[in-house]
């Protein structure tokens, strides 16, 4: 019996070394109990590792060690340098990211060779195992009566670990119970319930499935406390929903009060677009001396204040976001999932709905992620990308904004109908250095004279490529006179996240923070006869779908989506993917449970109820094609 408790001591000490470390490395606080919460799994966890090795013959035994520790330390080591290279923690799911990695494999063995202090930290006891492995006595034969007996401690520290999480049950704020289950949010998991724990969640729901439930509460209607009820419609259709439409989007369409048209509504109508998602673009990167066409654009046209774009998985978050008004499944790939979806109110068909020419180009491969997939689902039959169409040198890295805007413009500037243009570039991709990135060494004399890092300088370098592609099209659209009839509008994929804290504040005119103003950005909406518009309402990049189609008088239902028009008299709502959030009153951090602002529990409360149904239609809409089931009905 004494082998038996020695080898579970030995496993639980190295299982709360692996959490201990982890949580040193990737978080800055743990509150006492999500360390109680791990502690106990921690105990079940260790019983059934000690079972699985002293079960079987001596040999038999040491081959099932070897293979567990080192699962362990491969998984531990895995989500650790995954968390530094994509700001995010790895899921089951991102298996599917293996085309990614091969796509980017100089970064990904460069993130590798750069947090090797991960591995070797993390694979520490493997490496101890192996060397101690004959002082390990792993022979318990006499002890099998003991063993057996044994395996009862495995039910009941997991009945404990359940009562424990379901006593969290009534706490208003995001709470333990919520997250095991309710919420599916794989990097709050793994902060609050540990990385063991939360890889059984992920395990069990990717064989079992599993659907955030939208909460039958009816939403915050704030249409009366401004005069313009009185004077606009709402934006909203009569709908023909089909019966059998998952329950979670008829009850967010039944219990959404939409959103009304306002004094903006219309007034781009027929005006051609150019709609940009462009690559880590951030405001830290316009400088009025480097960037001029970008300082240009930030400061004229709407000017909204209080923008954001949350990080959600990299671009195939951050890209599908804008496109298509819907939250990304966090633990997920919205880009690929969504290729054979049907998406008839997307960016894409919403235009071609209205008689524009319709235009996609990427400067990558258009294979990336079934991107050419998902783009013709929400409308774009006609795309470019590299080894697609698109004529550009495709043998560097990153590609060149310029050279896809030299090469594209043409197809659609002296277009017979309006043109609705859609890029998402490149040139702004990590890493940021001078031997590794083309663009960066190609503009590295425009910042040599820079008192910054390296890393800071060759970000600048990179946007001053995208700020001349735009210069480039302005240019060719005054000479075609269409300047004037063309609306240009700019939004991120996501904040440059290869930059650290402090190299982003070197650029940026104000200290920023790693969870809300990290996330602070701008979003571009310009035209050559647009007076300067101030707006102060916070908002996000999946707000920009719903504002473009108000600005377009695009008949669109606003229940339709979990964004909303910011130029309408809605609340203002920014949900970073950790489920922190932003409103115009306050500033909520869902890792301390911490609200700054104005508005009691109540108000807390209500706001996670909000993005609790947002975010669960969102991935209804996702996982159960649910556009497929709405229709407009005919007037």
């Amino acid at each position: 019996m004494k082998k038996i408790i020695k080898i579970n001591l030995l496993n639980y000490i190295v299982l709360i070394f692996f959490e201990a470390m982890f949580a040193l490395i990737s978080f800055d606080i743990y509150s006492k109990s999500e360390v109680l919460s791990i502690l106990i799994y921690s105990l079940f966890s260790s019983f059934i590792m000690t079972i699985l090795m002293t079960v079987g013959s001596e040999k038999t035994n040491k081959i099932f060690s070897y293979i567990i520790y080192f699962v362990l330390c491969f998984w531990f080591a895995l989500e650790a340098i995954f968390k530094s290279f994509l700001q995010t923690f790895f899921s089951l799911d991102c298996f599917k990211l293996s085309d990614q990695a091969m796509g980017f494999a100089g970064e990904t063995i460069k993130v590798i060779v750069g947090n090797i202090h991960y591995l070797i930290l993390f694979f520490l006891p493997f490496i101890l195992l192996i060397i101690f492995r004959k002082k390990i006595d792993l022979n318990i034969k006499e002890n099998k009566k003991y063993l057996y007996s044994y395996i009862i401690l495995i039910p009941l520290s997991f009945l404990s670990y359940r009562l424990y999480i379901n006593s969290t049950k009534d706490n208003k704020d995001i709470s333990l119970y919520d997250l095991y289950y309710n919420i599916n949010n794989n990097d709050l998991n793994i902060q609050k319930l540990g990385v063991i724990s939360s890889f059984e969640l992920d395990l069990y729901r990717t064989i079992f499935g599993f659907e955030d439930k939208v909460i039958n509460v009816n939403f915050e209607d704030n249409s009366n406390k401004e005069d313009e009820i009185f004077l606009y419609d709402k934006n909203i259709l009569d709908l023909d929903i089909a019966n059998n439409i998952d329950s979670n989007i008829k009850l967010y369409i039944e219990n959404n009060p939409g959103t009304s048209k306002n004094k903006y509504t219309g007034i781009f109508k027929d005006k051609n677009l150019v709609f940009v998602v462009a690559e880590s673009f951030s405001t830290i990167g316009v400088r009025e001396d480097l960037t001029p066409t970008l300082y240009k654009l930030t400061n004229n046209g709407f000017v909204f204040n209080n923008y954001y774009v949350p990080y959600f998985l990299s671009t195939i978050g951050g890209e599908f976001q804008a496109d298509t008004a819907l939250y990304p499944n966090i633990n997920s790939l919205s880009i690929w999932r969504s290729g054979n979806n049907s998406f008839p109110y997307g960016l894409g068909n919403s235009f071609n709905n209205i008689n524009y020419n319709t235009y996609a180009y990427h400067n990558h491969s258009g294979y990336f992620q079934d991107r050419y997939k998902y783009l013709k689902a929400i409308g774009f039959n006609n795309f470019k990308a590299c080894a697609m169409g698109l004529d550009i040198n495709c043998d560097v890295w990153p590609e060149s904004d310029i050279e896809m805007i030299e090469k594209t413009y043409t197809d659609y500037i002296d277009s017979d109908k309006p043109f609705m243009a859609y890029y998402m570039t490149v040139s702004g991709h990590m890493e940021y250095n001078f031997f590794g990135n083309n663009i960066a060494s190609k503009n590295k004399s425009l910042v040599d004279n820079l008192n910054l890092s390296t890393s800071a300088s060759a970000y600048l370098a990179t946007q001053i490529e995208l700020d001349r592609a735009l210069e480039l099209l302005i240019n060719k659209l005054e000479e075609a006179n269409k300047l004037d009839d063309t609306v240009i509008i700019l939004t991120a994929d996501h904040y440059p996240y290869a930059l650290s804290l402090e190299e982003m504040n070197e650029l940026s005119t104000f200290k920023r923070d790693n969870l809300f103003e990290i996330n602070h950005n701008s979003l571009i909406i310009w035209n050559n006869k647009l007076n300067r518009v101030e707006i102060d309402k916070v908002g996000m990049s999946i707000d920009a779908l719903p504002t473009v189609y108000n600005l377009f008088g695009i008949e669109y239902d606003s229940r339709l989506f979990a964004g909303t028009d910011l130029l309408s008299n809605s609340d203002g709502l920014v949900i970073l993917s950790n489920r922190s959030w932003i409103t115009d009153k306050g500033k909520y951090n869902s890792i301390t449970n911490e609200y700054i602002g104005i508005g009691d529990v109540d108000y807390v409360n209500n706001i996670n109820k909000t993005i609790q149904n947002k975010i669960s239609f969102s991935r209804s809409m996702i996982t159960n094609n649910g556009y497929k089931y709405i229709k407009i009905k005919e007037k």
